[in-house]
């Protein structure tokens, strides 16, 4: 964004309580969106993302890449939520913010006498976010949870892969992300309600299973049971990955009109009249047969040639690209999808915004925060004096 451009979230202050990925992650989204987010985390030790990411050496210095990954824009203070006095500042602090977002197991806050009744009632206006791998009841409330037994239990994993692969994990914390992205959501349409105020229980299972919108539909309402199709499109054939000469390409041929072209340009007229590929429904049957007879032609030539020519004629084709790949297509590089943040010793490479708002998209505007780098800032604001501040820390609760 320019410099001159009001982001929407400005002047919105939001705790961040959260480790690892799913809350930080929607703090992260509500930070590119203008909020002042304010980690709150564990004096010594912080968010556990500090310690984990590729680079052992960032990790080893509480700076590990994957906190770096959504943390920009961020301060962070360091606060001991079991100790009394780190509990009363929790609540001096939540008395100026909108929004609270914690991760913990349901019912950790309140055991520590910080849960949503407690802090409601030094800020009526507040909205708390719990976000947790099961939701705040139910028989799974207290099992623990993470990305990789969310994606188990929320069936993700029995329908990735094929017949022989699965079940498999897909390979990134989705759950963790969903869950994330559905938090910042539910917070950014908390922030508009009128008054506001109010408890969010965000199951990250539940947001998984809402993202499977077709599969979960075809069983509820079809009776069909879901399966491991590989890199098949349940809906429609010709669709799925294809090899060419050099590298596998996606074609998804899902309307009549497009597999007309298709076969047309690849020279195949004869299997628009094959009984086995004259209509939908039997080219799903068929489904692999097909791809065997569009594969004869296709790999003679490479995918970029594919990708060319088929894509003008409406034909839906893309190449199957690595993450490097495509971060330096020019489709990526130039809609700044990348940002470059600034910091002491280096210039970090992060995620912007997925979203464009006009002609801009909003980016970090700080480096990720050193642990606690904004103690005496937001402790200082609270009225603590330096003195104070020094007695905290000697103390261990900051």
């Amino acid at each position: 964004m320019t410099e001159t451009a009001r982001l929407p979230l400005e002047g919105v202050r939001v705790l961040d309580l959260s480790n690892v990925l799913a809350g930080p992650y929607c703090a992260f989204q509500l930070a590119l969106m203008g909020a002042e987010v304010i980690k709150v985390e564990r004096p010594g030790m912080g968010d556990l993302a500090r310690q984990l990411g590729a680079d052992p050496a960032r990790s080893a210095v509480n700076m590990g890449i994957s906190f770096l990954a959504q943390n920009a824009g961020k301060a962070s203070v360091t606060l001991d939520l079991k100790r009394a006095r780190g509990k009363t500042l929790l609540k001096r602090l939540v008395r100026d913010a909108d929004v609270l977002i914690e991760n913990f197991r349901p019912g950790v806050m309140d055991r520590l006498g910080l849960g949503y009744e407690t802090l409601r009632a030094e800020n009526p206006a507040l909205i708390y976010c719990a976000i947790s791998g099961f939701g705040q009841d139910g028989p799974w409330r207290d099992n623990p949870a993470y990305d990789q037994i969310v994606q188990g239990v929320a069936g993700v994993m029995s329908v990735t892969g094929d017949a022989t692969s699965a079940p498999l994990r897909v390979g990134y914390p989705l759950a963790d992300t969903v869950g994330g992205m559905t938090a910042a959501f539910a917070i950014t349409a908390a922030l508009n309600a009128d008054p506001r105020g109010t408890f969010l229980d965000i199951s990250m299972t539940e947001a998984v299973l809402s993202s499977m919108g077709w599969v979960v539909s075809n069983h509820l309402i079809g009776g069909v049971a879901p399966q491991a199709l590989g890199n098949e499109n349940m809906t429609s054939a010709p669709s799925g990955t294809f090899a060419t000469a050099d590298r596998p390409i996606n074609i998804a041929a899902n309307r009549d009109s497009q597999w007309e072209a298709l076969a047309r340009h690849l020279g195949r007229d004869d299997l628009l009249t094959h009984p086995d590929y004259a209509t939908r429904e039997a080219r799903k049957t068929n489904r692999h047969r097909l791809r065997a007879e569009l594969e004869t032609v296709l790999t003679k030539r490479p995918a970029a040639d594919w990708v060319a020519e088929l894509n003008p004629l409406s034909v839906p084709v893309g190449p199957v690209l690595s993450v490097p790949d495509v971060l330096e297509t020019e489709q990526i590089t130039g809609r700044d999808l990348i940002a470059e943040v600034e910091t002491e010793d280096e210039t970090l490479r992060l995620c912007a915004s997925p979203v464009r708002m006009g002609t801009q998209r909003p980016a970090p505007q700080s480096a990720p925060p050193a642990l606690g780098a904004d103690n005496a800032r937001i402790w200082g604001d609270l009225g603590l004096s330096a003195q104070e501040i020094a007695e905290l820390q000697a103390e261990g609760v900051i």
